[in-house]
């Protein structure tokens, strides 16, 4: 029999049944995707590094989709809120996969290199390198919290009554559609706003120092 035209097993085939195992159960496992992909779990093994290589190639194809453009505008602030909305988009596409990357450190070269880009643009605004990762890692919680809560239902709180908690009631009442995406463009302007803060404290402390 000749070789097949089409490769019966390759990494982004097993990238894209990966994820197609997550969205459906939450989880996935080596054997699974075998099954699922029609080959003997031994053959995985072959073309990835194991479960951890997989959860990296996950990482690798959600984060694709995150405009790194984005971490070249200016000024810097509006590069950092760009790019956020960007990576909660991608990373809101793919919701159920987010806790299995937030367990496992971040190697994927790509992503990594993604890194790069936003720790260059920081430094490259006047941060101090000690201030970098605490922001980065601030932004990041906030934006994978924030695409969890785009699966959320809209009404997160389901009251028997309106007597026994008024005041929650009332601000419920007057919640309009959205409530996601407010939360998150709130949360995401008192970041920048910290942001600021923290940077304005740096170039007033650098200018102190060169004026003693």
């Amino acid at each position: 029999m000749g070789r097949p035209r089409t490769p019966l097993l390759d990494r982004a085939r097993i990238t894209t049944t990966a994820l197609e195992l997550v969205a459906e159960q939450g989880e996935f496992s080596v054997p699974q995707i075998a099954r699922r992909l029609g080959v003997q779990t031994a053959s995985v093994y072959h073309h990835v590094d194991g479960r951890d290589g997989i959860v990296e190639l996950m990482r690798e194809r959600v984060c694709a989709a995150v405009d790194t453009a984005t971490l070249e505008a200016a000024p810097w602030d509006e590069a950092l809120i760009a790019w956020a909305r960007s990576y909660r988009a991608a990373f809101a596409a793919h919701p159920r996969v987010i806790p299995l990357l937030m367990t496992s450190p971040v190697r994927a070269p790509k992503v990594l290199e993604q890194y790069e880009q936003a720790v260059g643009l920081l430094l490259g605004a006047g941060f101090a390198a000690e201030d970098v990762m605490p922001l980065l890692t601030g932004l990041e919680n906030l934006v994978l919290g924030s695409a969890l809560d785009l699966t959320a239902p809209e009404a997160m709180w389901e009251l028997p009554d309106e007597t026994s908690t008024p005041r929650l009631a009332l601000a419920l009442a007057a919640v309009g559609p959205g409530r996601a995406e407010a939360a998150f463009e709130a949360a995401l302007e008192g970041l920048v706003a910290h942001c600021r803060r923290v940077l304005a404290v740096t170039k007033a402390g650098a200018a102190e120092a060169g004026g003693a």
